[in-house]
């Protein structure tokens, strides 16, 4: 890409545009193209193809997405299914009629099934049965994945997909309904500290392993891989290390200084019981994450200290 390249980073406003945004205005390109809701409604196949038109973008980060956590996917699929099928149909069609160079779609770990072998390879993708409290929002994104692929086969559309393990980072959603569990037990904690409660409640055993990388980690990755990388074929995106929840949570309450105890609650779903990714692929490319997970921990709960007036709860 040359830094005077016209780049739209769809949802910018988000934990990972945001990222994105940031991590081009630091490796010096100048001219992004951003359009909030009010805006643009990705949902709206006429308007997002007249953006396109009148824009021409030469290179498109596809990171707008409806996400959410256990409990908004549980209660919310409808939403979670259709708006993600819209969105990413919508951008990468008018992408590849618009004569845009290149498109990066930013698909999920979750894509992959329940049960799967770890750390996950890029090839066990629809290999088995995916978790039920996340399968819309799964399907949405395999499907995204698979229409980057068939534009690429038919039509020869160069646009590749990464697949991000959990994320977290300045920007991020801390609403208790609909964030994921990074964001929530940070939440939790500060609001039990800040009320001098004797104990924490944590969804579920603790004892689900989980993979976390930090969202500026992640937007270097796919500036890099927009630059270096352009096959079918998916990329995963992780650290290659792992933490049960309940030690997750224990570090959060040694960042936040919550003084009180966690308390487990059995009755509340896990999830997937681990979720690793096999991310060799990557770093084979020449890419490796730089941010570790309790220092990330540190500068996001700075970040929320610092934007109460801005936080998304």
């Amino acid at each position: 890409m040359d830094t005077n390249s016209k780049i739209y980073v769809a949802g910018h406003r988000g934990l990972v545009g945001d990222a994105i945004c940031r991590s081009l205005n630091k490796a010096g390109f100048v001219n992004i193209l951003k359009r909030t809701h009010a805006e643009l409604d990705l949902c709206n196949q006429a308007a997002v193809h007249e953006f396109f038109a009148d824009e021409k973008p030469d290179y498109v980060f596809l990171s707008a997405a409806k996400v959410g956590g256990i409990y908004a996917n549980d209660t919310c699929p409808a939403d979670f299914i259709r708006d993600n099928i819209l969105i990413q149909t919508n951008i990468i069609d008018a992408a590849f009629k618009n004569q845009a160079k290149k498109l990066l779609f930013l698909g999920s770990s979750c894509i992959y099934p329940r049960l799967c072998p770890q750390p996950m390879k890029e090839e066990y993708l629809l290999t088995g049965p995916l978790e039920p409290t996340n399968e819309w929002y799964a399907i949405a994104k395999i499907a995204g994945i698979k229409m980057c692929q068939a534009y690429r086969k038919q039509y020869g559309f160069d646009a590749i997909s990464l697949m991000p393990t959990n994320l977290y980072g300045p920007g991020d959603n801390f609403d208790l309904k609909n964030s994921h569990v990074l964001p929530a037990l940070m939440l939790k904690c500060h609001n039990a500290k800040i009320n001098s409660d004797a104990n924490m409640t944590v969804w579920g055993t603790g004892k689900v392993l989980r993979e976390f990388l930090h969202v500026d980690d992640l937007a270097d990755a796919s500036v890099f891989l927009m630059e270096e990388y352009s096959e079918s074929e998916t990329v995963n995106v992780g650290t290659g290390v792992e933490v049960s929840i309940g030690n997750l949570a224990r570090t959060v309450v040694d960042v936040v200084g919550f003084k009180g105890d966690l308390v487990f609650d059995t009755e509340m779903p896990d999830g997937t019981p681990r979720k690793l990714l096999d991310s060799s692929k990557l770093h084979s490319l020449g890419w490796q994450p730089h941010i570790p997970l309790k220092q990330g921990i540190r500068e996001t709960y700075q970040w929320f200290l610092d934007n109460q007036g801005k936080i998304r709860s």
